[in-house]
């Protein structure tokens, strides 16, 4: 997930049953020998896993990583189109009359050196868009994400005989910088394959233990925006502050009046987030500078709760500069990086309830918790805001060592976040439990009537 998009403060609020215990017990004799199925891939599973792990790459430079995608699934016998979008891929495979169920995994890395200290640990280095020097590894769960797509479209392969349809696989570049979905979707992705029934995701979650699934119906996740405000003023010397108009004086201004949008100018029903990440202005002690810059994230659930955001940010940075005497030229200026806005992800109730009763028969229904939306940010909302108006669904995949998720609780400690460079998921048991909630959700959608 976009790191502009909060991610690593990801904090899912739900209700956590016993530990994983006996989920076999849980399937018919059929539904035990998918089981075995699934364990069976599991050692390759792993390798590939392991492969992306330490083989990641940026948003908009994911070639090698798309490669081994399309290879991946052209090997399962799906029509492999790719470079699509950019370095996405999407695979087609047809198994007679039925609906179309598309499952989507993103595919880019993070700027971050690994920390874990684990074995198979990310060494990559590379340089990144502004030619900056940076480490990259899967700090979100991306390499997950992708080893649970192989492994449901290599299940959904084999037990074909169970189920009727046309399933599309979606590898997505470029969810980290929220630019992936926009270019697939530009390029056609509904109209040039089969349009979708269903659309489903997952993603890892950094504070469920490994062998659970949470889901949230409806809203999940939060429209994100990213503004840069230039407050102006003049400069001179720190000495006579009375001769200038003083724009670190008015951009701390600036940020306090912000937080009265979220607290006084938007319902107490709708929840939304202002947050000023950063700010820089000036250059010596005696020195009144020319301008400050802000950069904000905006968050919020109802489009109409952005544009009123958006809205008051533009009046307020200019009333407060006229107030200080401001002249018209050098009014404040606000930017919305349009190129960045991910609206909200709405899960589609009906879907969401769908997928959740097929993961309790999978695996249990002790194992799968409710969560509560956050304002963290995913473009996988993008799919079910088309013209098409598709019903999509993303839970969250546990991904904690359970041992060590029940030692944190105990102790009160937190663990380390999504996009942190202590992200260690138990891998083993979180693709198992991935590739399983994700192929029976699809088995069900398929001969669903």
């Amino acid at each position: 997930m976009n790191p502009t998009k909060l991610c690593q403060s990801l904090a899912l609020v739900f209700m956590i049953s016993s530990p994983l215990v006996g989920i076999e017990a849980h399937a018919s004799q059929s539904e035990a020998k998918f089981v075995q199925s699934v364990n069976k891939a599991l050692p390759e599973l792993e390798k590939l896993y392991l492969h992306l792990h330490q083989n990641p790459e940026l948003s908009y430079q994911e070639k090698a990583t798309g490669e081994r995608m399309a290879k991946e699934l052209s090997a399962l016998g799906f029509e492999v189109t790719d470079n699509y979008g950019g370095y996405g891929v999407v695979g087609i495979f047809k198994n007679g009359d039925g609906p179309t169920v598309m499952i989507r995994a993103d595919t880019d890395g993070l700027p971050i050196i690994e920390q874990t200290g684990k074995p198979y640990a990310s060494t990559v280095i590379t340089t990144d868009g502004d030619n900056n020097t940076v480490g990259i590894m899967h700090g979100c769960g991306h390499d997950i994400h992708m080893t649970s797509l192989i492994g449901t479209a290599a299940q959904l392969v084999e037990h074909k005989s169970q189920w009727q349809g046309t399933l599309m696989m979606v590898a997505q570049p470029a969810e980290e910088v929220g630019g992936g979905a926009k270019a697939m979707l530009a390029q056609g992705l509904f109209t040039e394959f089969p349009t979708p029934d269903h659309v489903l995701g997952l993603h890892v979650s950094a504070s469920v233990p490994a062998g659970k699934v949470a889901i949230a119906p409806g809203y999940a996740l939060a429209n994100v925006d990213s503004v840069d405000i230039t407050v102006k003023g003049k400069g001179g010397h720190g000495a006579y502050p009375h001769t200038t108009i003083d724009p670190v004086v008015l951009a701390a201004r600036t940020v306090m009046a912000l937080q009265t949008i979220p607290s006084r100018e938007i319902s107490p029903l709708e929840p939304n987030v202002i947050t000023v990440g950063s700010i820089h202005g000036g250059s010596k002690h005696n020195i009144i500078s020319n301008e400050v810059k802000l950069q904000l994230t905006l968050r919020s659930y109802n489009p109409e709760v952005r544009e009123l955001q958006i809205a008051a940010i533009k009046r307020m940075t200019k009333g407060i500069a006229v107030s200080a005497g401001v002249p018209e030229s050098l009014m404040p200026v606000v930017y919305v990086h349009e190129d960045e806005t991910i609206p909200s992800t709405y899960n589609d109730p009906s879907l969401a309830t769908s997928v959740q009763s097929s993961i309790e028969r999978e695996i249990g229904q002790s194992n799968v918790v409710k969560a509560e939306p956050v304002m963290a940010g995913e473009d996988f909302g993008l799919y079910g805001r088309t013209s098409e108006k598709r019903p999509i669904t993303i839970f969250w995949l546990g991904a904690v060592e359970p041992k060590l998720y029940e030692a944190s609780m105990a102790k009160g400690e937190t663990l380390p976040s999504l996009h942190s460079s202590k992200f260690a998921p138990d891998y083993p048991l979180t693709i198992s439990t991935g590739v399983r909630a994700m192929s029976r959700s699809a088995m069900d959608l398929f001969n669903s009537k």
